[in-house]
């Protein structure tokens, strides 16, 4: 296999056909090849028009059974990204694709004002974010996710947000509102606190420092704010965890919690392929590691163990973080969000 070269801002340049794909194509060295860096790729955005747009699961390892995602795609770039797998259902490369090939959903704030105004709906925490990220570079100009919050404002629905995007203190307004009424928490996701690494493992996510930032911003006007250390890669950023956690409760995060890297389908093929270009003197460290936690394979879909994994080497990092949480007070119980005030007719401004 020919080892696929570094373009500047985006997590691969490595574009494979999908699992679904009638052949599948590879890259080989010849002898004839040299190196050379590729140019920079720009986004391109489509659009499609759903008939619903509240994604419902029963997964016992989720905190939520109602979702929303207004952007397929995300131009963060993140190479551990589990959701690149869904961009084969397109018919699209879960590599380069992913980053450069967005799918936005226009609709979304008029169908979810039409799903709650129905009879049989029962109100239940949204999560914005749960698959791509809800405030990725497009969403400046497309505005979706300020337009879905203005639904949830307006109905007084509970809602999460989960976001690696500094682009989340644009809506303070509306979030400061929502959480004078205990109806949303914020997920800041932090992986590293690595400038350098984060550049190439996240090139198109808030820098550490701005994360960091973000959360103090939102602590200071009211929005409770929760850290995901997410993933946490062996090797790579394992040794930061008690660092990463100490920042963030400095900054206002009131929990954390933490995920263990896992590689559905596709993403184990394009993660090995970075670490080859980017760290190949710890790339079969940090395979080893996880294999070590995933019972020998680099994913280990089974509820219960997909996100924390197991073994001698997850039940370290588990009993880290367990000590850390001590330590620094955190993680204590949280009042549910608010239920109760949701209104499935909001009210309509008076005309005179």
């Amino acid at each position: 296999m020919l080892r696929s070269p570094v373009i500047k801002g985006r997590g691969t340049s490595d574009n494979r056909d999908s699992r679904f794909s009638e052949f599948e194509r590879e890259s080989i060295d010849d002898g004839w090849h040299q190196e050379q860096a590729l140019p920079p790729r720009k986004t391109q955005l489509d659009f499609e028009s759903p008939r619903s747009i509240i994604t419902r699961n029963d997964s016992p390892d989720l905190p939520f059974s109602q979702s929303i995602n207004v952007y397929r795609g995300c131009e963060h770039g993140c190479i551990y990204c589990f959701a690149r797998p869904s961009h084969a259902y397109l018919g699209l490369s879960p590599g380069l694709d992913f980053e450069t090939r967005l799918t936005a959903k226009p609709d979304a704030a008029a169908l979810l004002r039409k799903e709650l105004m129905a009879k049989s709906y029962q109100c239940s925490p949204i999560s914005l974010g749960a698959n791509t990220d809800p405030y990725q570079p497009v969403e400046r100009e497309q505005r979706i996710t300020r337009q879905i919050l203005e639904v949830i404002q307006s109905f007084r629905h509970p809602c999460t947000i989960v976001t690696k995007s500094a682009m989340v203190e644009r809506d303070i307004d509306i979030l400061t509102d929502l959480a004078a009424d205990n109806l949303v928490r914020v997920n800041l996701s932090v992986t590293t606190l690595d400038k350098t690494l984060a550049r190439s493992l996240e090139p198109r996510a808030a820098s550490p420092d701005r994360r960091l930032q973000t959360i103090r911003t939102l602590r200071d006007a009211g929005i409770p704010v929760d850290v995901l250390i997410a993933p946490v890669i062996p090797v790579l950023t394992d040794t930061e965890l008690e660092n990463i956690m100490a920042a963030c409760v400095q900054a206002g995060a009131g929990s954390i919690q933490y995920l263990l890297l896992r590689l559905p389908r596709e993403v184990s093929a394009l993660f090995e392929d970075w670490l080859a270009s980017h760290y190949p003197d710890k790339a079969e460290h940090v395979m080893n590691r996880l294999r070590d936690s995933r019972d020998g394979k680099t994913n280990d879909a089974r509820f219960g163990h997909r996100l924390r994994g197991h073994g001698f080497y997850a039940d370290m990092i588990a009993q880290r973080f367990n000590k850390a949480i001590t330590r620094l007070g955190l993680n204590q119980p949280r009042q549910p969000l608010n239920r109760d005030l949701f209104r499935p007719h909001p009210q309509q401004m008076n005309l005179f």
